[in-house]
């Protein structure tokens, strides 16, 4: 390991996301009951709803990653995301592409049948991610390696 610190591990980043997820989720679900309220276009709605929180979820990731190299999830878990360098945090183009399976959200926006994509393409990279995390000794998933190495490593 070339790194400051082990990977993280499974457990870990799952708690980490999970904490993240549900305050991102608080603010999804507010603007979302924003949108809902003022549309009177059902359509219209959904197009907003699915663009607002892919932002939000990406612009979370990526400005705290890259800024910090830590979302307030992964600092209670004491993980760090760190840049190829296994140094420095991650560029901003780093933290959202390997946050970019966050943006699948975006498939909702295909009549009727965006919201099963949606579902089954966040399914499929939740496989991805947990087989890769298991499986890679540096605990790299396939969106890791798709930002040019970036890797989480346990800092506590």
């Amino acid at each position: 390991m070339s790194g400051v610190g082990q990977p993280g591990n499974l457990a870990d980043r799952f708690v980490a996301r999970f904490i993240d997820g549900l305050i991102v989720g608080v603010v999804a679900l507010i603007i979302n009951f924003v949108l809902a309220f003022i549309s009177n276009s059902w359509f219209l709605t959904g197009f907003l709803s699915a663009v607002a929180t892919a932002a939000l979820y990406l612009g979370y990731f990526g400005y705290l990653e890259s800024s910090r190299g830590q979302t307030i999830g992964k600092q209670a878990m004491k993980l760090k995301v760190v840049g190829p360098d296994r140094i420095s945090n991650p560029t901003m183009e780093q933290a959202i592409r390997r946050n970019i399976y966050m943006a699948f959200g975006l498939l909702r926006i295909v009549p009727f049948l965006g919201g099963v994509l949606s579902g089954l393409a966040g399914l499929v990279a939740v496989i991805v991610i947990v087989v890769n995390i298991n499986s890679d000794p540096q605990r790299q998933h396939w969106f890791d390696k798709f930002a040019g190495g970036t890797q989480v490593i346990k800092i506590g």
